[in-house]
């Protein structure tokens, strides 16, 4: 892409999309970021190179795509700060969840090209996995090569897939969330390990490989979870008791919730 590229609010999903970005090979001259703390703005030139202001207007006056990457709290108020700004071309991405494409028409303007993406955090070591909601604007024909060009932005820090806005609460519970719930696994895992007589270090080790491994194998493989489940467990083995005694615990229907339990609060937020 040989486009400006400016992050309003850099803090740590917008700086893993930085990251990403300039691994790529993007010219980091044409990416710039503003925030509040003068420091933290230093850090993200040093370690980046990349261009960084503390004027949330004049890192949009010369962008191609505004990434907005504040709390959703702020939200209203820095678009109605910066929508003179950007430019009429520009396409402005929020990642702010529950902030919805009609709120950011209300306070942008109806005339912004917007779209709502919802990363999540392993973006942070190029593994992400994000969701983007096009407004009907972006979603002509006319608008495909900058929807391209913002999906392939994302690419570089995991997947990215299209998605309808009604399918955002979702998202949250399934993967903007769901880091959380795997990272409680992980811990779980080891402590079992550890139990039984595993130093915690090695045990977060072979945890946390064992999801990453099987991750991989749902991604690549293209069998169904259950089949490769199944692959596992053996008959009258280690495995298939081990299943059991997650059944009988609620494993399967705690995990449901949780999912559900993100998406209706993301639906009240």
């Amino acid at each position: 892409m040989n486009k400006k590229i400016s992050f309003v609010g850099c803090g740590n999903m917008a700086e893993a999309i930085v990251s990403g970005i300039v691994k790529s090979g993007m010219n980091p001259l044409d990416i710039i970021a503003s925030r509040r703390d003068a420091m933290k703005l230093n850090e993200l030139h040093n370690k980046y190179g990349i261009t960084v202001t503390p004027s949330n207007k004049s890192a949009c006056e010369s962008a191609d795509t505004v990434f907005l990457c504040v709390k959703p709290i702020m939200m209203k108020k820095i678009c109605e700060e910066i929508k003179d700004s950007v430019l009429p071309h520009a396409t402005i991405v929020s990642i702010a969840a529950g902030v919805t494409i009609k709120q950011l028409q209300e306070w942008l303007g109806k005339d912004k090209k917007i779209i709502r993406a919802m990363p999540n955090t392993p973006a942070m070591v190029q593994e992400g996995m994000t969701s983007l909601s096009l407004s009907d604007m972006m979603k002509e024909d006319s608008q495909k090569e900058d929807v391209n060009n913002i999906k392939s932005l994302f690419e570089c820090c995991g997947k990215c897939e299209i998605v309808e806005e009604y399918l955002i609460d979702a998202v949250i519970g399934v993967s903007g969330s769901a880091p959380a719930y795997i990272y409680m696994m992980i811990e779980a895992m080891a402590d079992g390990a550890v139990k039984e007589g595993m130093p915690r270090q090695m045990a977060y080790t072979f945890a946390a490989q064992a999801v990453l491994g099987s991750a991989k194998m749902v991604l690549e493989s293209g069998k169904h979870p259950g089949e490769l489940k199944d692959m596992v467990a053996s008959p009258a083995g280690t495995t298939i008791d081990a299943i059991a005694a997650l059944e009988k615990n609620g494993f399967r229907n705690a995990v449901i919730q949780a999912v559900v339990t993100a998406a209706e609060k993301n639906k009240k937020m």
